[in-house]
């Protein structure tokens, strides 16, 4: 695991179309993912900037993850 928790520094555009709520509510919500272990990858980071700012709904966002996480276990099984 990562030992510094810094996504907006790393994918800073993906965070510029979000107000200070929806920054403060992404950023924690990866920062408890984060601290369960996740690592943090762009995919991840876009889809859920995406679903904070009304890009996509709540149905596309599950979606979206369900298929990336089949993709994942799709890669570790192989």
């Amino acid at each position: 695991m990562a030992t510094r928790f810094d996504v907006e520094e790393r994918w800073p555009e993906l965070f510029a179309q979000l107000d200070d709520t929806q920054r403060r509510a992404v950023v924690q919500s990866l920062a408890s993912a984060w601290h369960e272990g996740w690592e943090p990858n762009r995919e991840d980071v876009e889809n859920l900037t995406d679903e904070a700012r009304g890009a996509i709904d709540a149905a596309e966002y599950r979606r979206r993850a369900h298929a990336a996480a089949r993709r994942r276990t799709a890669a570790v099984a192989r």
